[in-house]
């Protein structure tokens, strides 16, 4: 039922002016899914105050509650009488819903509140609808959708996560949004978290590894304890852009987070000499930005000076974890081998500071539409590195849009890498081995079959002829034949 209202909701926009991609289509479906995600909030919370005699004050009240605009209803049926539509419709969201809902920043206590959610979405999304009718049909559409059971918000999550993975394939900047998630599920693997510890992405996008990590954490038949630990005290995360943001809390929304502890701010904004014991965690998981370029004020908050974005992330990311710590990060390979003097200082710095026990180096093809190679450093903070262990994922077919990275794909390697072992794509390096100078991390495979050398052109052009040769023999066989 729901990937039909799905399908209905992508042919409604098709026909909307004010729609024009993937990136529009995942943005304008996030504020109304977010809205009626709301109201079945609203209802749950109201059922669970009234069992215990509690006072209930509403989220949203008055004439911006779902039911009063969005879908109204008279005897429990829906009242197309009393339902806003063409050019009222648009005046009412543009005008009054999206003001109104914008200032719950007045009124929220902290950021880790749904009020404060609810000012940042409305504040930062503009309304794209220009038809007043197409939004009707959406309305009415995502009206039929419930988020009262983990079943549902299961299969909306789904279907959440594959709109996100279109977004990310039609172009560079969706693809900003979206890490395959069956490399985020093997990282998560490897680093194992743990009930009660906390996990941070402060680049966190659509949120993928904080909803994979809850996935991962949350087991059957958990406790209630456990499971409000999960729920408010678990996943932090920080996203600079105003898209990322919305998309990143509607999807762990979806995941069975009631208020996500994302808050909408750039993270490299933060001095990393002043992050104190309490603003630490124990576990990062991430995929910064490449490339990019910050103003050179932001680049004052690091001790390495880059304008290589990731650069300042890892930097971030060291600092945020707590000692003894966890992390694993997405980073893009020339990391390893740059000979600028900011990759140097940082390799550095990473193995003086951690111990950075493995690199997974991944294929080219594993993120979409992104034209360089990755690897992923898992290090635990606290003591030197002395030996690293890497992998060379090879799924033996090339990635690519319609043959995306699989969990299968991803097994090998995690049941290799909690014993360290070796073999054809797996090797030692010991960190005493290294250039003292360089500090050269550079994945070399010493498993790997020597290239064949190349022949020499003489013969190669020797070979052209006489197969030419040998061919116009055969066609004059033929021709005799006829």
């Amino acid at each position: 039922m729901y990937e039909n209202a799905f399908n209905s909701i992508e042919r409604a926009l098709r026909a909307e002016d004010g729609i024009a991609n993937e990136l529009d289509y995942v943005e304008q479906t996030s504020w109304v899914l977010f809205l009626k995600y709301l109201h079945d909030l609203e209802s749950e919370r109201r059922d669970r105050a009234e069992l215990e005699g509690r006072d209930h004050a509403p989220i949203i009240d008055g004439q911006y509650r779902w039911d009063r605009w969005a879908a109204p209803r008279k005897d429990g049926e829906f009242d197309h009488n009393a339902a806003l539509t063409g050019d009222d419709l648009i005046r009412f969201v543009d005008r009054e819903l999206f003001p109104y809902l914008g200032r719950y920043h007045d009124r929220a206590t902290g950021p880790d509140t749904i009020e404060y959610k609810i000012g940042e979405v409305f504040t930062e999304l503009r309304n794209k609808f220009r038809s007043g009718y197409i939004l009707r049909d959406v309305l009415e559409i995502i009206d039929g959708l419930h988020f009262n059971t983990q079943a549902d918000k299961h299969e909306l999550s789904a279907l959440y996560e594959t709109r996100i993975r279109r977004m990310g394939n039609a172009g560079r900047n969706g693809g900003e949004y979206y890490t395959p998630r069956p490399l985020i599920r093997a990282m998560i693997r490897v680093v194992d978290p743990k009930i009660g510890e906390t996990i941070y992405d402060g680049a966190v996008g659509s949120a993928g590894f904080l909803c994979e990590a809850y996935d991962y954490m949350r087991r059957p038949g958990i406790s209630a304890t456990d499971y409000d630990t999960l729920q408010r005290h678990t996943f932090h995360g920080q996203e600079k852009k105003s898209l990322a943001y919305v998309i990143g809390i509607m999807n762990m929304v979806l995941h069975g987070i009631e208020a996500p502890n994302i808050v909408h701010t750039n993270s490299l904004n933060e001095n990393v000499m002043d992050i104190q014991e309490k603003d630490r965690h124990d576990i990062v998981l991430a995929n910064p930005p490449f490339g990019g370029g910050e103003r050179r004020e932001v680049q004052q908050n690091f001790p390495i000076k880059s304008g290589e974005t990731a650069y300042l992330f890892l930097q971030h990311f060291i600092r945020k974890l707590r000692a003894g710590g966890r992390a694993a990060v997405v980073i893009k390979n020339t990391f390893l081998s740059n000979t600028d003097n900011a990759s140097v200082a940082l390799r550095r710095e990473l193995l003086t500071a951690c111990n950075l026990h493995t690199v997974l180096d991944c294929p080219q093809g594993t993120f979409q539409g992104a034209g360089v190679k990755t690897v992923v450093l898992f290090f635990d903070k606290g003591e030197p590195t002395r030996r690293i262990w890497y992998y060379q994922l090879d799924p033996g077919r090339s990635l690519g849009k319609t043959n995306p990275l699989n969990d299968d794909d991803m097994a090998e390697f995690v049941d290799l890498q909690r014993g360290g072992v070796t073999g054809p794509k797996s090797w030692i390096v010991e960190v005493a081995d290294l250039d003292a100078q360089t500090m050269d991390l550079s994945v070399k495979n010493p498993n790997a079959p020597e290239d064949a050398p190349l022949r020499d052109p003489e013969a190669i052009i020797a070979d052209m002829l006489a197969r030419d040769a040998e061919t116009a023999q055969i066609l004059e066989d033929i021709r005799g034949m006829l």
